[in-house]
């Protein structure tokens, strides 16, 4: 594993600000200072910071939650809701939902320990899609109010980006966002006439709730895992 993961993956620090810290030369392994923060390093090898030892993390964990309707996208309530970190069991570990949804939309939610991956998911420029299943009002929704749901759609916070969308069946709709404002899709399918009903997030990057029952979960493989993190992976550079 890499020096600054490894630091991001103890808590010590996000993973930039960790390769921060090491380029400052105040990390050491096995005694010797390191500034190089793509350097291996394994569990065995002995890492400190500014001199304290850092314990070698234990293994992140991301969860893939079916949020059902009424419960909130939080780690507590103050108004005594339930909350999706309720739905898990881990003993031991703090976990934190990655993003929201509205109390009154269901669907797929992820719950992790990764703060790191918790924050590149759900970062704007990393842009990493999340797909939408909308039943809507008015019946079939006609081609003028589609191309605007994918072109753009003016709100009280400014014009939405473009969006995947396509008509399942007459008033049905699909839905893949790139960005993540409040309410989002329901407020641009009200904008276009057609109030949203019901919605459900069906996928969130590469993974998709299948058939995930409501309120059930279920912990993500580790190669399920690899996918979210490649699909927030920072945007390549151009070369030249």
């Amino acid at each position: 594993m890499r020096l600054a993961k490894f630091l991001a993956h103890a808590g010590v620090a996000s993973r930039r600000a960790a390769e921060a810290i090491v380029r400052e030369g105040r990390v050491a392994v096995g005694g010797e200072v390191v500034v190089d923060p793509a350097r291996d390093v394994s569990d065995d090898d002995a890492v400190t910071v500014d001199g304290a030892p850092v314990a070698a993390p234990h293994e992140r964990m991301v969860w893939a939650v079916h949020k059902p309707a009424g419960v909130v996208s939080t780690a507590s309530d103050t108004h005594g809701r339930p909350t999706v970190v309720e739905l898990v069991r881990a003993p031991g570990t703090r976990l934190y939902p990655v993003g929201r949804l509205d109390a009154d939309t269901t669907g797929l939610i992820l719950l992790t320990d990764d703060g790191d991956l918790a924050n590149r998911l759900t970062h704007p420029r990393y842009e990493v899609p999340k797909t939408y299943v909308a039943h809507v009002a008015g019946g079939r929704v006609a081609d003028p109010a589609l191309r605007a749901l994918r072109d753009g759609v003016e709100l009280d916070d400014g014009r939405t980006a473009p969006a995947k969308v396509r008509q399942l069946r007459p008033g049905v709709l699909e839905l893949t966002l790139r960005e993540g404002r409040k309410r989002q899709v329901r407020r641009m399918c009200e904008q276009v006439g057609h109030p949203v009903q019901r919605l459900v997030r069906v996928a969130f990057g590469p993974l998709r709730l299948g058939d995930l029952g409501e309120g059930a979960v279920r912990r993500l493989s580790p190669a399920e895992v690899q996918r979210l993190r490649d699909a927030a992976a920072p945007p390549a550079r151009a070369s030249g």
